[in-house]
């Protein structure tokens, strides 16, 4: 599938990359599904397990179903119930240090992205020790590639949006940096992903919002990333990255994605008794980590971790329970329509395929509209479930613009995806069209 090539846009290479890879995770999806952990357990030869989670999660039937079906197996499970939502550099470094010392053969999370993040880390770290920053990625960190497999992890999500289960990424906020960042290999990718949409069915309407935004933006940037061929081919097989451009398979993960979002997110989030909305929104959030663990995401979520690296004084709606902090999913949000605004030029087809997807009317429209009906699409549902006018809204305002810019330009791994080059003065601008919507 070649994309059209724009004249901002990054070009289709005559001698560039041909090819892609697909390295899908197994997943199992449907309600109850979690009643069966223990022998998915046992049938990776775990024996004696580390189960991360998070206290919210620890409380939930979910988790006690999860921990009473890994025992009745006949295994050993040992519980890590410290693992912080938007992990932290020295969350990660609890977390494995507990694995290290445990003798784990195998790993279950059950939680939401911040626990199944925790549980790749402690996972890496125990099982190929380094410096923290060793495996990091550049420019905060050494980018020194994961040495080979890890031990087997089963990762249950408990919320409807980060997509962690499939993903080889994990995410955490360098505090002394005022930035967000992460470590990247296809061997942190969970051995299994057991997907229960019952797992949130008490989950706030504002933790729905946020994590499903979350699925909407995840999905929108694989779409309308920089066309795989537009990559130079890779010295070797080996070198090809995790994240590499818009492809035919991640369009079939990305788009559905969009449609379930645009069609269920409103209803989930202002009908809390909506069974099938959540549900959607639960399959919507692996479409999406399929997609884009594959494609990649792009300016939204590069400039989303500075945005929830120098905040740690906003209380979401739905996290009254945490410490403060921006929710990862509002964080990507808030900046997405002003990105999208800025991308639609690039890959006009690509922004206006997304829009129809999502719900916009693209009756009369042209591709070169795709970006901005994109764009309102978005706010008009940000607007319906009750999100933050804009970054103004957490309380940032001009005179921050500098430092956000810092901590995106930082994130050139996802940068480098947008379908057209974004330089500092471009996210500036963005930057300041973010910060008020309506």
């Amino acid at each position: 599938m070649d994309r059209e090539t724009h004249g901002n846009a990054y070009p289709i290479l005559p001698d560039g990359e041909e090819g892609f890879t697909v390295e899908a995770a197994r997943m199992k999806f449907g309600p109850g599904m979690l009643a069966e952990l223990g022998g998915d357990a046992l049938s990776l030869g775990m024996t004696r397990v580390a189960l991360f989670t998070d206290p919210r999660v620890a409380a939930t039937a979910p988790f006690a179903m999860a921990l009473d079906g890994l025992k009745r197996a006949g295994l050993d499970p040992v519980v890590y119930d410290r693992c912080r939502v938007e992990p932290t550099s020295a969350s990660f470094l609890d977390a494995a240090d507990f694995a290290r010392d445990g003798g784990f053969d195998g790993y279950v999370s059950i939680g939401g992205g911040s626990v199944i993040d925790t549980a790749k880390a402690a996972n890496l770290y125990a099982t190929y020790p380094a410096d923290f920053l060793a495996y990091v990625n550049k420019p905060l960190g050494e980018g020194i590639p994961v040495p080979g497999p890890v031990k087997p992890h089963i990762a249950c999500p408990t919320t409807c949006g980060t997509g962690s289960e499939t993903t080889g990424v994990a995410i955490f906020d360098h505090v002394e940096k005022q930035v967000k960042t992460g470590i990247s290999s296809r061997y942190l990718r969970p051995s299994l992903a057991v997907v229960d949409p019952r797992t949130i069915d008490s989950l706030p309407p504002g933790a729905i919002a946020a994590t499903g935004f979350d699925v909407l933006t995840h999905a929108i940037e694989s779409h309308t990333a920089r066309p795989f061929r537009s990559r130079p081919r890779p010295e070797t097989p080996t070198a090809r990255p995790p994240y590499q451009g818009a492809n035919p398979w991640s369009d079939i993960g990305s788009l559905q994605a969009i449609r379930l979002g645009g069609q269920w997110l409103e209803r989930a989030v202002n009908d809390p008794d909506c069974a099938e909305a959540r549900d959607a929104l639960m399959f919507a959030a692996t479409l999406a980590g399929l997609a884009f663990g594959n494609a990649g995401v792009h300016i939204p979520h590069a400039m989303s971790y500075s945005v929830a690296g120098m905040n740690h004084s906003f209380t979401a709606t739905g996290y009254e329970a945490v410490e403060p902090m921006v929710p990862h999913g509002i964080s990507v949000v808030l900046n997405a329509p002003a990105a999208f605004r800025f991308t639609g030029p690039a890959a006009p087809e690509a922004h206006l395929r997304a829009a129809e997807a999502l719900g916009a009317d693209v009756r009369g429209a042209s591709p070169e509209d795709g970006g901005e009906l994109l764009a309102t699409r978005l706010i008009g549902m940000m607007r319906a479930t009750g999100l933050p006018n804009g970054l103004s809204a957490l309380g940032y305002g001009e005179a921050d613009i500098p430092g956000l810019v810092r901590g995106a330009a930082a994130q050139q791994r996802l940068l480098t995806i947008a379908p057209r080059p974004v330089s500092e003065d471009d996210l500036r601008g963005l930057y300041a069209d973010a910060m008020r919507y309506w």
